[in-house]
Parts: structure tokens; sequence; C-alpha cells
């Protein structure tokens, strides 16, 4: 059943989504389980262009955007005895679709509406989506209150603005509505400590791979496991976008299986992770493998202290740990295993490790990152070079030789203590998807602050004198490209100040006005060429 029944959903997409709702028959998954995936939009499908939560994009952390290519399915599975149906168990799902990543928030949403509808049936959909649909819009930044049968979720989504390691939320309580108000302290994170646990000595590791785009399967035995481990590898990165297609539960029965499988080409860059242990034998060609047992709660530290090696990894049942013949770029911090450990030892609240994990990824990431952000922002062209008669200038050529020059004085070692070969993971990650959509989202930027800048260069122009001087084909021509810009800077979202674009208005107003009577007309009549 789909609710809303308007919903439009193509016939791939029905059974993509019915094969990953339900866990894989060896999962063995008793009770209720909860998980996520992720699967490719139909092509053809229309994309609304002019999209809400498209304007909404642009204050949210590049990581936490959203790929209009592909949908979240958030599940919450139950499965009990039954000696009354014809299998012996009751099986169902109760699955939300979405395009946005916030993980924690529908989990912790179907958490207090699956156990109900599981006995209340269709009708009780009905009452969730009324109460979805006076959920105001998802704003970064401001405090959300979105009720939900009978509770008050309140939570904030990020902003790019935001610190990066920051949890922005609201403790303003009051001690009067504590009963039903349910305050979230993230929308989109998951237990990293939790998730990476079982291959701790390996988090540095697995944060070159994921950082240089490898493929890697992570093999759990539930699709809960494997789906948290797949989101925890996507975040270690953060604030980098991972920019590679990521499945946190994937199945033989998937439309991708074959593209994903096949072994006439190298495997692609993307995480996958999966339950079926069909898969051990289809993917042991793959380099990277993560191999998860059960994820135990902390009080025993995981014994596994070496890689091993690719060829002991037979079935499924192969010992947990990272199997790979991958020699890492840098030298090993022992300091934040030490740490961990130690944690592990004092029985520290597994959130508070899982929040020293995530200072120690952010740390990292923020050190191999600055110097990329200070070559890239030098690529910019002087203030000076913008003149308001010629075209924006354009960004210089990234040069991967002058970027490796300036690593020498201002590389990461201004910010890291870690040692090891630096410039090699420079130079392999260069060649990676994720380079290729950093430098894109940057290039953006600043091209788009070069038309902003070239904007109020026009705006503090006397453009009525300069009409004056000019024939009238030329101030029309004049009067046409700026209405063009307008429209662009409206279009493009530039960052313009609301000032400049009245400003540029005013000024094409007087232009026009100084122009003979059925020119004028015309003009303002037109819009935009």
């Amino acid at each position: 059943v789909i609710y809303p029944p308007h919903s439009k959903l193509t016939d791939k997409e029905k059974t993509n989504i019915c094969y990953l709702s339900f866990p894989d028959s060896n999962s063995g998954c008793l009770g209720d389980t909860q998980f996520c995936f992720r699967f490719r939009r139909s092509p053809g499908r229309k994309v609304s262009l002019c999209c809400f939560l498209d304007q909404l994009d642009r204050d949210l952390p590049v990581y936490l955007k959203k790929d209009p290519a592909y949908y979240y399915g958030y599940v919450y599975f139950r499965q009990v005895r039954d000696k009354s149906l014809k299998r012996g168990y009751f099986q169902k799902s109760l699955v939300l679709i979405s395009k946005l990543p916030y993980v924690h928030l529908f989990h912790t949403m179907l958490k207090h509406i699956a156990p109900e509808y599981f006995e209340k049936s269709e009708a009780f959909l009905e009452a969730v989506c009324s109460d979805v649909d006076r959920w105001p819009p998802p704003i970064p930044g401001k405090i959300l209150h979105l009720p939900i049968m009978g509770i008050i979720m309140k939570l904030q989504i990020p902003t790019y603005r935001d610190k990066p390691g920051t949890t922005p939320v609201a403790q303003d309580m009051h001690q009067a509505d504590a009963q039903i108000s349910m305050p979230l302290l993230t929308v989109h994170e998951v237990n990293l400590f939790r998730c990476f646990c079982p291959v701790f000595f390996h988090v540095q590791m697995l944060w070159e791979l994921v950082l240089l785009g490898e493929p890697l399967v992570v093999m759990a035995p539930s699709p809960s496991e494997s789906s948290e481990t797949v989101l925890a590898l996507v975040s270690c990165i953060s604030p980098l976008k991972y920019c590679s297609d990521f499945r946190p539960y994937f199945t033989i029965h998937d439309s991708e299986f074959k593209e994903y499988t096949t072994r006439t080409q190298a495997p692609p860059s993307v995480i996958l992770g999966v339950t079926n242990p069909f898969f051990a034998k289809t993917l042991q060609h793959w380099p990277h493998i993560i191999r998860i047992g059960d994820i135990k709660l902390p009080g025993e530290v995981p014994k596994q202290v070496k890689v091993k090696k690719l060829k002991n990894l037979k079935t499924l049942d192969s010992k947990p740990g990272v199997y790979t013949s991958y020699k890492p770029y840098l030298n090993k911090d022992e300091e934040i295993v030490k740490q961990l450990q130690k944690g592990v030892q004092k029985k520290r609240p597994m959130e508070a490790q899982s929040v020293i994990l995530r200072r120690y990824f952010l740390e990292l990431t923020e050190s191999f990152i600055i110097p990329l952000e200070r070559y890239v922002a030098s690529l910019m062209p002087l203030q000076k070079c913008i003149s308001p008669w010629k075209s924006p200038p354009q960004l210089r050529q990234f040069s991967q030789d002058d970027f490796m020059k300036t690593l020498e004085k201002a590389g990461p070692q201004l910010t890291s203590g870690l040692k090891g070969d630096w410039i090699g993971l420079y130079r392999h990650f260069l060649k990676s998807p994720n380079f290729d959509g950093w430098f894109r989202s940057r290039q953006k930027e600043m091209t788009q602050k070069l038309e902003a800048l070239h904007l109020e260069a026009l705006c503090n122009e006397n453009l009525v004198f300069w009409s004056q001087k000019h024939t009238e084909v030329e101030t029309v021509d004049l009067v046409l490209k700026l209405k063009n810009k307008l429209s662009q800077a409206d279009r493009e979202h530039l960052p313009v100040k609301t000032d400049t674009l009245k400003k540029l208005e005013a000024h094409i107003n007087d232009i026009i006005r100084a122009l003979p009577d059925d020119l004028q007309d015309i003009l303002l009549k037109t819009g935009t060429t």
C-alpha cells in the first residue's frame, strides 16, 4: 500500500523498494529491525525545476545536499511468530521514502509510528500523513517543531555556516512540554563508534579508502549493521562530500546488481553494504572488504589488529576484519587507538567515544583539505581585474604541479602532526571522484562570486551618462544585457546584496526613461532575451 495514494513510483522503483525493504532470509532478524537503503530514481521522471527543496539546499552543508538522482528508503521491519498465518510468521515493513538524508530523524519517526501501524493498519497511515502535512518546510538553521502522532519532535537542521563538529541543538525546553516534546540532537548522524568498533584499529586506513573513492564492500550479518556502517564510512570524510555512489543495503535483486558485480571491468567507485552470503563469492575480486560480525556493545575490544589478506576471505563466515592489500599513505596514528581503547576499559559512554572519533576524522579531513582550499582561493582573479565594460574574468586553471609546490611551506604539517606520504595521498586524491566533485562545487562558487562582483562594478558606474554618449542601438543592447544579468542573479541565486539588485533595476529604468517613447514602450515590455 502507498501513502499518499497519489504518489507516483515507476514499476522499476517499486520493485527495488520491495526487495530492499526486507532483510535477506539468512539475516534471521526476529523482532523489530530498522535500517535504510538508497536507490536510483528512474530516468525520464519529471524533476520539478523550481522545487522548493532546491532553494533550501543552498544553505545546507555540502554533505547534506540532496542528490536528485537518488531516493532514500527508511525501513522499520517486524518479524514475529504467528501460528495463525500460513508461513508461521508475521512479516511486515513500513518504509518512508525521501530525498533527504536525515537518517536519525526518520528512524526516530518510524520508531514512534511503526509499532502502532502494525496494530491499526491503513487508516493510521492517513492520520500520520495529515500530521506530516502540517510540518514546516525543512529550513536549515531554524528550530523546527514536527508533530507526529501525539509527540512533537524538536530539531535543527545544520547550515553550511555552522562550525563543523558542533551540534546546533536548542536546549530551551520548558518542563511543562517535556512529556510530549522529543528533542533530537542530530538529524543525520549515526553512532560512529558503534559502527567502527569491530574494526577501529583500522579507522585511519578506512578514512583514506573513503577519501580516495576506492571500491568498498561492507559484509554484515544484518541490514541495520550494513546500513549504519556504510553511512558511518560516508560521513567520516565530512565536511567533504562523498561524491560516488553508496548503497547502505544492497541485494542481488537490485537493478544495478549486474553493473556493480561484473568482472569484465574494474570494480566501480562505490561503497556497498551487503548481508547475503552469495556476495562473498560474487565480490571476492573487490580490492577492499570490511567484514563485520554482530556489533557488540563495548566492553570487549576487538582482538584483530592485522589487516587480512583478501585470499583468506572465502565466505561470509570468515572472521571480522578488514581484508585488503592496500598500503596506507600516512603513518598510523596510535594515539586515537589508545584513546578509544582507554574509553572501552573505563566504560566511557558510546556517545562520548563517537564524539572523540568524529573530532578525529574532522581534524584529519580539515588538515588534508585546507592546503587545497588555500591553493584554489589563489586561482581567483584580483578584484582590480574586474571591469564593468568587459565580461567577468575567468578563474585560472588548476595546476597539479603548482599545487604540489605549495605543500612544502603550507601543507598539512601546519595543522597535523601525522607523518607519511602526504604528497602521494594528494596525487591519488586528485584523480578521485571526490576531488572532481569538490573542485566543481568550488569552481561554481567562485564563478558566481565573480559574476556578483561584476554586477556590483556595473552598479557603481554612471550608466545613464554612458548611454548619453552612445548610440541608441548600443544603449538598447546594454539594457537587454543588464536585464539578463538581473534574471541570472535571480535564477542562479548569485551572492549579491538586495540593494545592489535594486540599484541596478533603478539604473535600467533611468536609462529607458532617457530614450525616445517608442523604444521605451518596447523595452519596458521586454523581459529578457
